[in-house]
Order: C-alpha cells, then structure tokens, then sequence
C-alpha cells in the first residue's frame, strides 16, 4: 500500500472506509488514528469495528483508556481488538521531552498496554486513537491515518473547525508488512 488520500463525504462513508480498513488488518497489527476533535476518529474506529465483526458497539475509550472486544480478521479467525485512547495518556508528561519515551513506556506498563503496543500477540490488533504522539518510538510497523476536519469562517470572518464537509483522510502505511497490502475494494 502507498500513502492514501480519501475525501469521505458522510458519517456512512467513514464506516465504509473503517470496513475496508479492517478487511485488510492482520493479527499484531497496529493502527493509530489522529486528527482533531470531531474528525471521525470514533466514526472510523466502528467502521473497523463492524469489518472485523465486533457485536459490540465501538465508542471512544476515553474514560477507559482502553477496551478489549472481540471479533474476527478477514480470514476468519478469531481476533482480539484493543481500542485505545492516548488522549489522557502523557498528559504532564510531555513537557519532559529528553525522557518522554520513557515515561510514557512506564505509563504503558502501568496500564498492561505496553507489551501489546511494542509487539501484539498474534490475533491482536491496535487501534489507538491519539497516538502519535508518542507510539512512533514503540511501533515500527504501523498504519497511520491522519482525519483533517474542514475549516469554515465565523461572522468574524475567523476559521474554525466545521462539523459539516468532506473529511480528508490519510493513510500511511510505515513498516514492510503494511507496504505490500492493498486497501480492501468497497
């Protein structure tokens, strides 16, 4: 797979593109999605979330930090997803840059999410929302998919984030195991 970019015009787009993300996820895979508040980032994650079967719904692990539900992979076998919010993970920490990788391992550990970032069991796979920030240094083979939210102008001819419009989403494929796949066809 190359770098991707999709314009998705619906919420029902967004899980169609989530469905044909999650026909191409593997066991040990990990993906992470970033993007503003309100992007879709929660949207996508159900649209994988139905791909991979999940009879439960798929909602933000804010609160949580994570959640484990249980699915299947393109090919039928029995997958384990663990859906991760980094939003909270970090926090004050990220001021300490010379040790941020560190810390944030510890933070991991404490969580039990540090084993299953660095290296999935085998039909597990990631999908962490926010975690770019820090996921990068513990991944080294990963599906990035960034969701950019349309601008629109205020009365005072100000820009801010829209709810409304196309999304942009891109996708990037770092690591050999995702440069030989193909996203899944509709």
């Amino acid at each position: 797979m190359q770098k991707l970019e999709i314009n998705v015009q619906t919420r029902d787009d967004m899980i169609q593109l989530g469905k044909r993300i999650a026909h191409t996820l593997r066991g040990r895979d990990v993906v992470l999605l970033s993007g503003p508040l309100g992007a879709g980032k929660t949207t996508l994650a159900k649209g994988i979330g139905e791909g991979m079967r999940i009879a439960e719904d798929i909602v933000s692990p804010t609160f949580t930090i994570s959640r484990e539900l249980q699915g299947v992979l393109q090919g039928g076998s029995k997958a384990r997803l663990i859906h991760v919010d980094a939003y909270r993970i970090g926090g004050a920490l990220l001021s300490d840059v010379e040790n941020i990788d560190t810390l944030i391992l510890d933070q991991l550990e404490s969580l039990g999410l540090d084993e299953e970032i660095e290296e999935p069991s085998q039909n597990t796979v990631v999908l962490m929302e926010w975690g770019e920030r820090f996921v990068t240094s513990l991944a080294p083979q990963r599906l990035e998919i960034y969701i950019s939210r349309p601008l629109s102008n205020t009365a005072n001819s100000e820009q801010t984030l829209s709810d409304e419009g196309t999304r942009i989403v891109t996708i990037v494929p770092v690591g050999e195991s995702w440069q030989k796949r193909e996203l899944a066809q509709e």
